[in-house]
């Protein structure tokens, strides 16, 4: 167990070297709850992510309550803001009628004039959310989450165990955008994956392997790393309650697109024995992954993967990968690119194009327009 005080835990410093999803980012501005340390010392915290299955009733009636919220705002202020509108254009005159030189201070520097602060301005700023601290609560798992719980059904909510704020090679610990996106598509076509074998290729926390638990008949979820793969067992046992009466078998097991082979060591944790491996070959007919394309890399070892276990498969396999492109500043290039995603993108046009005599592959890609069952930002770049 690694000490770490109150304080330090309440006011958490996030490196240089760390990265911080977005869906942690932007949670509701209510407590975050840490309820151990993991093997390495990093505090892991319990999410609670609200299922919403009545999606269209739930749109129509935001709709409506925002187009209503918007019209009586606009009847009621209409008056106020053209009489706003007017008082900064003569405003507007008075300032330019003064010259240049109002505009100077003693040393000549340019002094700026700020305009009044608004209404509008300060609603803006009591929606920003506050800085996220950690908090420690010495209370019985039961009694810390009894509030939560009780919002919430347990057919409504799915329970995650992660980390906030890790090095590049833990990001698995985190929950990212794409496993969200990649979720919603399961509940939307969930019928598809009925009494389907799965095998999900980076599965992180585990949570799209735990929304496809729900509908399919057994899922592999596999990663690297003891405690990684320790944790997104924790969550398929917190999340057994979402799972039908013989269904939803969710396996966690070690696969590292590195090696060419499976981890069939009994002394290793999460290891394959050959009947899992046979029955993988046998009855797998989806594959999955989501946002795992950020290293170019372990990029070319997933597709390596990839093909090596479609080769060996006795049936024709759907592959879905969910992912986000993420736009940065190069020096190299002086312009906004992405790098990452374009390797994907040409690594993927490979595959498709690969001359195989057993194998095709067939790409194409899935439009964002299906009902969104999960609390998130759904950004253009998913």
């Amino acid at each position: 167990m690694v000490d770490v005080t109150e304080e330090e835990m309440d006011n958490p410093t996030f490196k240089r070297d760390t990265v911080l999803s977005d869906v942690h980012l932007h949670c509701p501005n209510k407590r975050h709850l840490m309820v151990r340390l993991n093997a390495v010392g990093q505090p892991v915290f319990l999410s609670y992510f609200k299922l919403i299955w009545n999606t269209e009733d739930s749109a129509s009636e935001k709709h409506v309550r925002e187009a209503t919220t918007e019209r009586e705002h606009q009847y009621r202020s209409g008056d106020e803001l053209c009489d706003k509108d007017r008082n900064n254009l003569k405003k507007e005159r008075e300032l330019n009628s003064e010259g240049v030189e109002a505009l100077l201070d003693d040393d000549g520097d340019l002094e700026v004039v700020r305009r009044p602060r608004s209404a509008s301005d300060l609603e803006a700023e009591d929606l920003l959310r506050d800085r996220v601290y950690p908090v420690i609560l010495m209370k019985a798992k039961e009694d810390a989450f009894e509030d939560e719980e009780q919002e919430c059904t347990c057919s409504d909510v799915v329970k995650i165990e992660h980390t906030m704020a890790t090095p590049l090679e833990d990001v698995g610990k985190q929950v990212w955008r794409a496993a969200f996106l990649l979720a919603d598509y399961i509940l939307f076509i969930r019928d598809t994956f009925r009494c389907c074998s799965v095998l999900e290729l980076g599965g992180g926390t585990g949570i799209a392997s735990i929304i496809m638990g729900t509908v399919a008949k057994r899922v592999y979820c596999t990663d690297v790393g003891e405690d990684l793969l320790a944790m997104c067992e924790q969550n398929v046992a917190l999340n057994k309650h979402l799972m039908e009466p013989g269904r939803g078998e969710v396996k966690v097991k070690e696969l590292d697109w590195l090696k060419d082979e499976f981890c069939t060591d009994p002394e290793a944790p999460y290891s394959w024995s050959d009947e899992e491996i046979a029955d993988l070959h046998d009855r797998c007919t989806v594959i999955m992954a989501a946002d795992v394309f950020y290293d170019d890399d372990l990029t070319d070892a997933l597709f390596r993967t990839l093909y090596r276990i479609t080769h060996n498969l006795r049936n024709s396999c759907i592959v879905y990968l969910a992912l986000e492109k993420r736009l940065n500043f190069t020096l190299r290039h002086m312009d906004v690119t992405c790098e990452a995603y374009s390797h994907f993108r040409n690594t993927l046009h490979d595959l498709e194009n690969l001359q195989d005599r057993k194998m095709k592959y067939t790409v194409e890609p899935i439009k964002l327009d299906f009902c969104q069952f999960l609390i998130y930002e759904r950004i253009e770049q998913l």
